[in-house]
């Protein structure tokens, strides 16, 4: 449960991140390159086996790690121009009920139980995401570009699925860290092209403080998946389970981070989907 814990704490910091990000006018995509530079190099750091060129490139979950590598860059980019089109929240409501995804592998994959208890607190969860994300309506027609958050919602629901079934098929404990990084240098080198090109057609500058908040970035974001992946290898602890608790937890803890330390407006909806999480989050854990 501790390594749970630590991968919500560690997803909340990255929206936290991205907020401060927001304040000291950094730019978001290539802070994320950086980051994804750093968090390759602390996973390297953290692998504590001779690192063999040969052995992951015969590694079995190689593949694995050149698909997530391209969904990250994928996704981050998607979320980005959703939210330019439909607003901040379809994008929040869309990548949280995305949880849907791996939850519904688990039990139809891996045969995790599924009694009552467990789904209504599942159907809950949903309920919970959608009521912490919604924000006032405005003049906005948040029903254009509808593709774009159905993009959005199986593209992150695919992540997390592909993370659980690595790990489980493919992967060793010790291998945690290089996979990690493994999955992040791919991310960097697909991240750094689209940069390179941007570059070609309007040249610009990568201030320090771009690359200092990209490195600390980077080094959240690698302990974000290391202590997914190792609360994913957890045997008394399935996946449906923890999946639904993790989503619901980070949006739950990033509002109410939010209404705390950076003022923002958390409306009576707000409030009874934080409500709906608690009381979801102790219907999963007990069933």
């Amino acid at each position: 449960m501790i390594y749970l814990l630590l991968s919500i704490a560690a997803s909340t910091l990255i929206f936290i991140i991205f907020k401060l990000f927001d304040k000291y006018n950094i730019n978001p995509l290539q802070a994320i390159v950086v980051n994804y530079f750093a968090a390759c190099l602390f996973g390297l750091w953290s692998y504590d086996a001779p690192i063999e060129v040969g052995d992951i490139a015969s590694a079995p979950w190689l593949y694995g790690a050149i698909i997530l590598g391209f969904l990250f860059i994928a996704v981050f980019n998607l979320m980005a121009v959703t939210a330019q089109r439909n607003g901040l929240s379809v994008v929040s409501v869309a990548t949280k009920m995305s949880v849907i995804i791996p939850v519904i592998f688990g039990i139809y994959v891996y045969n995790e139980s599924a009694n009552l208890q467990k789904i209504g607190g599942i159907i809950l969860a949903l309920f919970a995401v959608y009521f912490t994300s919604v924000k006032p309506k405005t003049t906005k027609n948040s029903t254009k570009g509808l593709w774009l958050p159905i993009l959005l919602f199986f593209g992150a629901g695919i992540i997390d699925t592909s993370v659980k079934y690595i790990e489980t098929t493919y992967l060793a404990e010790n291998g945690i860290p290089i996979f990690s990084a493994t999955i992040f240098a791919f991310a960097f080198c697909i991240g750094s092209i689209i940069l390179i090109i941007k570059r070609i057609k309007a040249p610009y500058k990568l201030p320090l403080k771009t690359i200092l908040g990209g490195s600390v970035l980077g080094i959240t974001n690698y302990f974000s998946i290391y202590y997914l992946l190792k609360a994913l290898n957890h045997e008394n602890l399935e996946s449906s389970t923890l999946f639904t608790i993790n989503n619901v937890a980070i949006i739950m803890t990033s509002t109410l981070i939010g209404l705390l330390f950076f003022k923002e407006q958390v409306t009576k909806t707000n409030w009874i989907g934080i409500g709906i999480a608690m009381v979801s989050i102790v219907l999963i854990t007990l069933a």
